[in-house]
């Protein structure tokens, strides 16, 4: 209902958010900097879209794991902060 989500971000150790990766009129939903209000600042760590798995690092985002059949250069162009590939060792 209005108002649980304060109460869902406030003292979570992780906050993990599902959405799709563009608006429906192809507008990035990743971006460097939200202008909608927030409900919680700085909460949330990971974000997974219809197009893979981001950390949220800084100004942008880690790519953890794209969807099959996407390339890194796909989801760039579609996402509005920088992105780093997660490098595997």
């Amino acid at each position: 209902g209005i108002g649980g989500a304060m109460d869902l971000v406030n003292g979570a150790a992780q906050v993990i958010v599902l959405m799709e990766h563009v608006t429906k009129k192809g507008a990035p939903k990743l971006v460097a900097d939200c202008s909608l209000p927030l409900t919680g600042r700085a909460v949330v760590s990971r974000i997974i879209t219809d197009l893979g798995v981001f950390d949220v690092a800084g100004e942008g985002f880690d790519v953890v794991e794209l969807a099959p059949g996407v390339d890194f250069s796909d989801v760039e162009a579609k996402t509005g902060a920088p992105l780093r590939a997660r490098t595997t060792a």
